[in-house]
């Protein structure tokens, strides 16, 4: 027994001695091995939970679940509408890209990487993740921070972490800077042009130039402004909660949209309305012309205000023969010869 716990004790000193080291190899093979045990024992727990509370507040769990599947429902057939109308649009321009292709994953934490530091936490990886990649991470539904794969292992850098970086746009006049972590929900704005003016609780949004982030995503309020010599800084308070992450939304590409690789050539639009060709005549095709007013739109999903709105001008057919002008016929006075008139 003894003997045991004397191996016991050389072999976390031993571990301590090695992790102490800050050696790289030798912390990322440890995170290989202990990482898939947190991830089990976490979801284990997380199990265990969902149970707990499914048949303790089981009356509470399903009002919520009532109203949140009402609401589901609606975004459902509204999405449903949606995605028939882009089908009709790919049928007109078959070269747009069909995005998004899993565009969106989620992720959720393992633990902090350091425990005395609140701003770098161990993420599951989803698939098809690129080494050394920038990712932008989404906290409900504001930004949470940036991810990146190194060494196998999907690290997230939330917005207190200095490693934090992405392009914002401040207040209505979209002032361009760039995020950088600071300290708990604060970042810092660096690298605005002066001749923007910007103020306390103005609005800071991302842009999406960077690829990190989609547009106008919230992330935080301005606290104060300093003008320096050749820019202005900000200091911002961040709407994420950083002492509670727990599940992320991770973009995958944010460059993506359907005008990619667009080719204007290759679009199979037409008009509402089928005009006949007045070049030729009639007579000279054995097919009769088509009625102007009978076509069918390329599009199907058509809102009904544009019809309502608009009218129909059809230009008619140009006529093979121009007919006579009817002459006038006065009933009251007979009809004068204009020879016989003396003007003077």
């Amino acid at each position: 027994m003894k003997t045991r716990l004397v191996i016991i004790v050389i072999l976390l000193l031993i571990l301590t001695v090695l992790l102490s080291r800050n050696d790289e190899r030798i912390s990322d093979t440890f995170l290989n091995i202990i990482n898939p045990i947190k991830q089990k024992y976490k979801n284990f727990t997380q199990n265990l939970e969902n149970k707990s509370q499914s048949y303790i507040f089981q009356k509470e769990a399903i009002q919520k679940l009532g109203k949140e599947n009402r609401i589901l429902r609606k975004r459902l057939l509204e999405q449903i509408h949606y995605i028939e109308q882009v089908k009709d649009i790919y049928e007109v321009l078959p070269t747009l890209s069909h995005v998004p292709v899993k565009n969106i994953s989620i992720t959720d934490t393992i633990s902090y990487v350091k425990l005395n530091s609140f701003s770098q936490i161990m993420l599951t990886k989803p698939k098809g993740l690129v080494e050394d990649k920038l990712y932008g991470l989404i906290q409900g539904s504001v930004v949470a921070g940036t991810a990146r794969v190194h060494n196998n292992q999907l690290y997230g850098y939330l917005t207190s972490d200095e490693k934090c970086r992405f392009s914002v746009f401040i207040g209505k006049t979209k002032a361009p800077g760039i995020a950088m972590g600071l300290k708990e929900n604060d970042m810092l704005i660096k690298f605005i042009p002066k001749w923007h003016k910007i103020k306390e609780g103005d609005t800071v949004v991302t842009s999406g130039l960077d690829g990190i982030f989609f547009a106008d995503i919230p992330v935080g309020l301005v606290t104060k402004v300093e003008v320096q010599s050749s820019y202005t800084v900000a200091h911002i308070k961040t709407y994420n909660d950083i002492f509670h992450p727990k599940t992320f939304f991770l973009i995958n590409d944010a460059k993506a949209t359907l005008a990619e690789n667009f080719d204007s050539n290759s679009t199979k639009l037409s008009t509402r309305y089928s005009i006949p060709d007045t070049n030729v005549k009639q007579s000279l095709s054995n097919e009769p012309l088509k009625d102007a007013n009978i076509s069918t739109p390329v599009v199907s999903s058509i809102p009904s205000r544009i019809d309502q709105t608009q009218e129909d001008i059809i230009e008619p057919v140009e006529p093979s023969e121009i007919p006579e002008k009817p002459k006038k016929v006065y009933n009251t006075k007979p009809k004068i010869d204009s020879s016989s008139l003396d003007l003077f």
